[in-house]
C-alpha cells in the first residue's frame, strides 16, 4: 500500500510539474517509470495489467491518429496555409477562421493531432506577413479544447469517458453542442477584444526552417472527407467505435502514393505511453480497499457529488493542477460506475476547464512547445490573461445549459 501510494503521489506531482528538474523527461516518462517500479517490486502483476488498461480507448485513440494523418498527406494543411495567407490583411476574419477551423476539426479528430499539425503552419505563415502569432495560437489551443467538447472522439478524456460509460455518440453530441458552440464564440470575442489593436509585431523573431509541404494529389483530395463521413456513419451503428475507427484507418493506409509506415510514424506514441502508465498507476490505487475507504471518508457515503456545479468546480481545480486527462483517468478508476448524466457533465466540464491555464490540457502544451520551436514564446501568464475569462464564461454557460437538461 505504501509503495503504491508513493508512486501515485509522485506520478500526479509529475503531472502537475510536467518534468523533472534538470532532466529531459516528460509526463509520459514519469507515469511509465512509476508503473515500472510497481511491476519490478511485484506490487502489480503482469496478469493485473489487462484489468487496469482500457484497451478499447487506446485502440480508438490510435486509430483516430492514423485517420488524422490522412489530412496531412492529402494536402489539406497546404490549402489552409493558402487561406491564412489570403486573410492576412484582415486579422479579425483570420482569427474567426482559426477558431472555426480548430473547433470543427477537433470535433471530428483528436484535438492533440489538430494542434500539433496547425501550430507550425500558423507561426510560419503569420510571421512571414508581420503578424503576431500569439493571439492566433491562443485561439487555436482554446478552440481545439472547446470544439472537442462536442464529441466523444474529440479529445483523449472524452474517448475514455465514452468508452467507460458506453455513451451514445450522437446522444452525447446533442447535449454537448450548445456548450461547445458557446465556448467557441466566447473564445473569439475575448481574444479579439484583448488583441484587437496589437496584431502587428515590431520585431521579427528568428525564423526556423520552412515547413515541408506536399501538393494535394487529385486521387487523395476527397479521402479525408470520405473518411470523416465513414466514421460518423459507423459510429451511428452498434459496431464498437474502436473497431470502426481502426477499419477506416486500415482502408486509408492502402495507398499507392503513401507508404503505410508513414501513417504509423505520425502516431503520437508519447501520448499513448502516458495513458498506459496512468492506467497502471491509477488502477493499482483504485484496487486498494484503503483507497475506497478514504474516498468515502472525504466525500461521504454518497460518493462523488453529481451536481453540475460540483463537477465543474472539481474539474476546474483538478484539471489545472494535474491536467484534465490524468484527472479523468483518476476519477474513472475510483468511480467506475458513474451514471450517464454525470459522465456527460464530466466530459464537458473537464474539457472546458482545460482552457483556464497553460497546464490545463495537453493541447495547450503542444501549442506552446510547437510555437517555441518556431521562435514564438507563449507564456503562462499570457495564456492565463485570456484563458481565465474564456474558461469562467464558458463553464458558466455550460453549467446553466446542463443544469437545465438535468
Amino acid at each position: 500500500m505504501w509503495l503504491i501510494t508513493t508512486m501515485f503521489a509522485m506520478t500526479y506531482l509529475g503531472m502537475a510539474a510536467g518534468r523533472l528538474p534538470g532532466l529531459q523527461v516528460d509526463r509520459a516518462w514519469i507515469a511509465l517509470a512509476a508503473a515500472c517500479v510497481l511491476l519490478v517490486f511485484g506490487v502489480v502483476q503482469l496478469d493485473d495489467i489487462s484489468s487496469h488498461i482500457d484497451v478499447g480507448a487506446l485502440t480508438l485513440l490510435f486509430a483516430l491518429m492514423l485517420v488524422s494523418a490522412q489530412f496531412g498527406f492529402s494536402g489539406v494543411y497546404d490549402r489552409l496555409s493558402g487561406f491564412i495567407t489570403g486573410q492576412a490583411e484582415r486579422p479579425g476574419v483570420l482569427l474567426l477562421g482559426v477558431v472555426l477551423l480548430g473547433g470543427v476539426l477537433s470535433a471530428l479528430l483528436v484535438n492533440d493531432i489538430v494542434a500539433f499539425a496547425l501550430t507550425p503552419l500558423l507561426c510560419q505563415t503569420l510571421l512571414a506577413h508581420g503578424l503576431d502569432p500569439r493571439p492566433f495560437l491562443l485561439a487555436l489551443a482554446m478552440s481545439c479544447n472547446a470544439g472537442s467538447a462536442a464529441s466523444l472522439i474529440g479529445n483523449p478524456q472524452n474517448i475514455l469517458i465514452g468508452q467507460a460509460g458506453g455513451l451514445d455518440f450522437w446522444g452525447y453530441s446533442l447535449q454537448a453542442l450548445v456548450p461547445a458552440l458557446a465556448a467557441l464564440t466566447i473564445t473569439y470575442l475575448v481574444i479579439w477584444f484583448s488583441w484587437r489593436q496589437r496584431w502587428v509585431i515590431s520585431a521579427m523573431p528568428p525564423m526556423s526552417a520552412k515547413l515541408a509541404t506536399s501538393a494535394m494529389a487529385e486521387s487523395m483530395r476527397y479521402k479525408p472527407l470520405l473518411a470523416a463521413i465513414a466514421l460518423l456513419v459507423l459510429f451511428s451503428t452498434g459496431i464498437p467505435r474502436e473497431w470502426s475507427a481502426l477499419a477506416v484507418a486500415l482502408v486509408l493506409m492502402m495507398s499507392r502514393q503513401v507508404a503505410s509506415r508513414r501513417y504509423v510514424e505520425t502516431v503520437d506514441w508519447n501520448l499513448l505511453l502516458l495513458f498506459i502508465g496512468l492506467f497502471i498507476v491509477t488502477g493499482s490505487v483504485a484496487s486498494l480497499p484503503e483507497a475506497g475507504a478514504l474516498v468515502n471518508r472525504l466525500l461521504g457515503e454518497g460518493g462523488l457529488p453529481t451536481s453540475v456545479w460540483s463537477i465543474a468546480g472539481l474539474s476546474l481545480l483538478a484539471s489545472n493542477v494535474i491536467g484534465n486527462v490524468p484527472f479523468v483517468v483518476l476519477l474513472l478508476g475510483l468511480f467506475p460506475a458513474l451514471p450517464e448524466s454525470t459522465l456527460v457533465i464530466l466530459a464537458v466540464m473537464s474539457t472546458l476547464a482545460g482552457n483556464l491555464l497553460l497546464i490545463g490540457s495537453v493541447v495547450n502544451l503542444i501549442v506552446a512547445e510547437g510555437a517555441k520551436r518556431q521562435g514564438v514564446h507563449l507564456g503562462f501568464f499570457e495564456f492565463a490573461r485570456v484563458g481565465i475569462p474564456v474558461t469562467v464564461l464558458s463553464v458558466v454557460v455550460a453549467g446553466l445549459w446542463l443544469a437545465w437538461l438535468y
